[in-house]
């Protein structure tokens, strides 16, 4: 059975500071050593003791946690919930399990500033329902982190329009938890493909915030295998969710099904112009092309088959990659990961 342990709740046991007013999430299959980069980047926040972290972990005796390596945090805890099948469903049980008013998804391949956490829990003081960072490629020096950085992640890198907004990082989006808690057992399938769940919330005339001054690095896949393969697992995965979510009739899927083949070229051009915003035309073409195209054609080809047969296992195919990034890196990319 599941079991859910605190560790360390320094804020609860003074009550001359002050609860921890945010819910930093991380979801591991594997031992601590995994998620100590990014634990010490939350340790590195202005506002370390107005955070409560959450680890969502198969087992505590497998995680090995060592109080001394997570103090200065308002509160941490535990959450052992078995075998993980997929991410989206830890994190049900962290944002079920939460104690603050925001929960903030996070993950051990991307590295937050440490102001990050501060000017998030500012500008959820306002009424924006979701609060979403800045992102930076955090390793730039191979094309094929940057074909999968500029597919997933470059809309949102600077310069960009911030402030109120339609879309966010997926994954790296911090949000009101009693929002979240109202989409029950639904809220699963609205993370795995975080998107929708973003629609949802602009449908119902809550307002989302991209913040101008939080900002995090991203870790992307760089083996040119796992890069063709995530890209064809996130397009399933994307492809039968908004299937799914759309509620599309066989015609509608038949149509998209047709249209296929404009997808890559459409993304290709709106993603070249993704490396002029940013400013990394000299660096990246045309070198990028080839790996980018190819990274394209496979995420549509996921959504052709997710539009036709549905999710299949892909949930689980893609929380592995999440969950165990550093196999998906090249060497130099790996030891400076190991490094850090």
């Amino acid at each position: 059975m599941a079991g859910y342990q605190c560790f360390h709740r320094t804020a609860m046991s003074d009550p001359d500071i002050n609860l921890p007013e945010m819910s930093v999430v991380l979801v591991t299959r594997t031992p601590f050593r995994s998620i100590r980069k990014i634990i010490r980047h939350l340790l590195r926040q202005t506002v370390s003791d107005r955070l409560e972290l959450l680890i969502v972990v198969p087992s505590r005796d497998e995680l090995a946690l060592e109080d001394s390596e997570v103090q200065g945090f308002g509160a941490v805890r535990v959450l052992e919930v078995g075998p993980i099948v997929s991410m989206p469903q830890a994190k049900l049980v962290a944002v079920r399990n939460a104690t603050t008013p925001v929960v903030a998804f996070a993950e051990d391949h991307c590295y937050p500033e440490p102001d990050w956490a501060e000017h998030l829990i500012k500008e959820h003081r306002e009424r924006c329902a979701a609060v979403g960072p800045l992102l930076k490629n955090a390793n730039p020096t191979t094309l094929n982190s940057w074909a999968s950085y500029l597919m997933s992640h470059a809309h949102w890198n600077e310069p960009v329009s911030t402030g109120l907004t339609d879309s966010l990082p997926w994954h790296n989006t911090s949000y009101k938890r009693d929002l979240l808690l109202e989409y029950g057992a639904e809220l699963p399938a609205l993370l795995s493909a975080e998107g929708f769940l973003q629609q949802s919330l602009s449908a119902r005339g809550y307002e989302l915030y991209l913040s101008p001054k939080a900002t995090v690095s991203h870790v992307n896949v760089s083996l040119a295998a796992s890069v063709i393969a995530h890209a064809y697992i996130g397009g399933r995965l994307f492809g039968a969710r908004r299937a799914r979510y759309e509620k599309w009739s066989l015609f509608r899927r038949l149509l998209h099904i047709g249209a296929t083949p404009l997808i890559p070229v459409v993304r290709l051009h709106r993603t070249c112009q993704d490396i002029r915003r940013i400013g990394e035309q000299k660096r990246l073409l045309p070198l990028v092309l080839p790996a980018l195209s190819v990274g394209l054609i496979s995420h549509a080809l996921g959504e052709l088959v997710g539009y036709a047969f549905g999710i299949g296992d892909t949930e689980q195919q893609f929380s592995t990659y999440e969950m165990t990034r550093i196999e998906h890196l090249t060497e130099q990319d790996r030891q400076v990961e190991l490094a850090g």
